[in-house]
């Protein structure tokens, strides 16, 4: 039995228009000066970095982050699936294999997205990101882990498990292959036949 991690925002799904819309309803909210668009364009980290790295003030980011919560639940049905998702993920239930999810987001925003897309997984893990994500790797025996940042491949590194990139998110094929990825596609309908071959 092979078990494989992906990540999931701009992995397994295009989380870009709800996080864009819920950043939004909670800077008008509390009067923070940060648009969501720009928040959305760098998804990957966690969202308390992401809101300071957008430049949301430090003692300001606590309060988004409650209100960002609060309001995610509603733009679910706005979030598709990322081309292939479908598909990857059953490619590994047919060959009798595990699925985790290993994601920065919040897992019961995280566990909204699964349920809405009716994906069944074997283990949810939420708010780790980069190397955090090798503890939850290691401990499920990942054999694979699947992610659209460097901060994906450097998770995937750090546990010592095959490092697959797809280039969906915000990096670069080069990025991705210099942070250590073993494979890149343009999107996960390309890993079905890869996974197919794959030996662990």
């Amino acid at each position: 039995m092979v078990t494989v991690g992906f990540d999931l925002d701009m992995t397994l799904i295009d989380s870009r228009p709800g996080v864009a819309k819920a950043v939004d309803v909670a800077a008008a909210e509390l009067g923070v000066e940060v648009r969501g668009v720009d928040v959305a364009r760098h998804i990957g980290p966690p969202l308390d970095t992401l809101l300071a790295d957008a430049g949301v003030p430090q003692e300001r980011i606590a309060q988004m982050v409650a209100r960002y919560r609060a309001a995610y639940p509603t733009v679910i049905p706005e979030v598709p699936a990322l081309p292939g998702a479908d598909a990857a993920l059953a490619a590994v239930r047919r060959r009798g294999g595990r699925i985790l999810v290993v994601t920065g987001k919040f897992a019961p925003l995280a566990q909204l997205h699964l349920d809405e897309l009716g994906w069944r997984v074997d283990h949810l893990a939420g708010s780790v990101w980069a190397t955090q994500k090798a503890g939850v790797l290691r401990e499920q025996d990942a054999r694979v882990y699947v992610g659209d940042h460097v901060g994906d491949m450097a998770g995937a590194r750090a546990a010592g498990v095959t490092a697959v990139g797809v280039r969906t998110g915000p990096c670069s094929e080069a990025e991705l292959r210099a942070a250590g990825a073993d494979v890149v596609f343009d999107d996960l309908s390309e890993f079905p036949a890869w996974f197919a071959g794959f030996v662990s």
